[in-house]
C-alpha cells in the first residue's frame, strides 16, 4: 500500500537573511503548518557569508530557496559603502545608525508581495523586532500595519478580499526570548551568521554581534554559532 502523501498547508514567503531572527522567524512559520518558500536577497550587502548560510538554512528546513539580486547603486549605508566604517560598541539606545539601508525593508517587502501573488501564497513572514535592535525605523510595528494596508489596496488578491498578511511573530521579544524560541524550535543556530562582518569569526563589536551576545548571555545559553 501507497504511503499517503502529507497535505501541504498554505504557503508563506518566509524572508530569509541566514541570520538567528530569521532563521527562528521560518521555524515557526514551519510550526504554525505553512509550506515556506525562503526569498533571500543579494542587495550588495559587505559580503555573501549569509546568503549561503541562508540557503543551506532553507534546504535544510525543507523549503524553497529563492535568491534576488538587485543593486543600490546610491548606496547610502556602511553595508553598502566600504568607504564608510561599520560602528563599533556603539550606544545602542542613540540613533539610528550608518548600517541602516534607507527603505531596506520597503524594498524587500514589496518584492515579497509580488512574488507572493505569483505563488498563490497569502502570508509573508519578517524577523522584524523593535525591542533588542538599532533602532531601523522599518522594523516597527506602526511600519509593518501600514504595509500590509498598503497591499490590500494595491494589490489584487488584496482588491479581491484575499489580501496578504505581514507576520513578524518576534516583533515583542527581546533576544534571550528569541534565543529560547529558537532552542524550542530545534533551530540551527550553528548554521545562522549574524554579523554585519564576514569574517572566519563575528566582529563581536558591531551592534547585531552584541545584540546577539548579550542574548545568549540572558538566556543562559552558549552561541553554538561561537
Amino acid at each position: 500500500m501507497n504511503k499517503q502523501r502529507k497535505k501541504a498547508g498554505p504557503k508563506a514567503v518566509v524572508l530569509l537573511s541566514g541570520g538567528l531572527d530569521s532563521t527562528t522567524t521560518l521555524y515557526e512559520a514551519k510550526r504554525q503548518g505553512y509550506d515556506t518558500v525562503c526569498l533571500t536577497f543579494d542587495y550588495g550587502q559587505r559580503h555573501k557569508k549569509e546568503i549561503r548560510r541562508a540557503e543551506k538554512i532553507a534546504r535544510l528546513s525543507g523549503s524553497v530557496w529563492q535568491l534576488v539580486r538587485f543593486g543600490l547603486p546610491w548606496k547610502g549605508s556602511s553595508l553598502l559603502d566600504r568607504s564608510m566604517r561599520v560602528p563599533k560598541n556603539r550606544s545602542l539606545k542613540h540613533g539610528i545608525p550608518s548600517t541602516y539601508v534607507p527603505g531596506r525593508n520597503i524594498i524587500f517587502l514589496s518584492i515579497a508581495a509580488s512574488f507572493a501573488e505569483c505563488i498563490g501564497a497569502r502570508a509573508i513572514f519578517i524577523g522584524a523586532n523593535e525591542i533588542d535592535f538599532s533602532g531601523y525605523p522599518d522594523c516597527r510595528q506602526e511600519f509593518l500595519r501600514a504595509f500590509e494596508q498598503a497591499l490590500r489596496k494595491g494589490t489584487k488578491q488584496g482588491v479581491e478580499g484575499s489580501g496578504i498578511t505581514i507576520h513578524a511573530p518576534l516583533l515583542k521579544k527581546n533576544k534571550a526570548r528569541i534565543v529560547a524560541m529558537a532552542e524550542r524550535l530545534g533551530v540551527p543556530v550553528r548554521l545562522t551568521w549574524s554579523c554585519y562582518q564576514g569574517g572566519k569569526q563575528p566582529c563581536g563589536t558591531c551592534d547585531s554581534c552584541r545584540l546577539r551576545r548579550q542574548g545568549f548571555i540572558d538566556a543562559g545559553m552558549p552561541d553554538p554559532a561561537i
